[in-house]
């Protein structure tokens, strides 16, 4: 079973899952958490997440954020032991348009995998070293924080739908524009005609 599919799995069972284990999400022992091989899955309203509610100027408040996150500790030899967090989430963000202006609903899907290790200075210099994500390991770690970290980085560039619901509509020519194709007098043949008349 992939790891989306285990996350929808788990997601039906949500309220059993929270009944087994005491993570909190926002106060995470991510040790604990790897050695007991947790699972935790969870809604949050998108009004728990600042950052995400100002991409969607403040709509769609009530909006539900659905994750999962196991964690595990995988031993590799003379390499030691590693921990590891394996998060997916999920979202419907109203945005809006850039090609119509008009709203549009972006489904957004982030599964990432994360390694744990002890100190800051590990964690910059393997993070470099490594194509793995590497954070550093808290009793308290917010999980929250980084689902929504993952999901800002996803938001597309410039949102839009595939096919606008109405034709764009052009806008209107800005009243200084000066449109060259139009023929001007010529200065000189206009200096022409002024002497003409003054001879006559």
């Amino acid at each position: 079973m992939s790891f989306l599919g285990e996350m929808t799995f788990m997601l039906r069972f949500s309220y059993t899952a929270r009944m087994k284990n005491d993570f909190v999400p926002v106060h995470l022992n991510v040790d604990t958490f790897a050695r007991t091989a947790g699972k935790l899955v969870g809604d949050e309203r998108l009004a728990r997440f600042d950052r995400l509610l100002e991409e969607t100027l403040g709509l769609g408040a009530e909006t539900p954020v659905s994750y999962s996150v196991r964690g595990e500790v995988l031993h590799e030899g003379a390499a030691g032991e590693k921990i590891w967090l394996h998060l997916a989430a999920q979202v419907v963000l109203p945005l809006t348009c850039q090609r119509c202006m008009g709203p549009v609903d972006m489904p957004m899907l982030v599964e990432r995998s994360f390694r744990f290790v002890a100190t800051e200075e590990l964690a910059a210099e393997q993070d470099e070293e490594s194509e793995e994500d590497v954070l550093v390991t808290r009793r308290d770690f917010n999980l929250l924080e980084l689902i929504e970290d993952e999901l800002l980085m996803a938001l597309p560039v410039v949102p839009k739908h595939d096919v606008c619901p109405e034709s764009v509509k052009m806008q209107v020519a800005d009243v200084d524009f000066v449109d060259e194709s139009v023929e001007k007098p010529n200065p000189f043949a206009v200096l022409e005609q002024l002497k003409k008349k003054s001879g006559n």
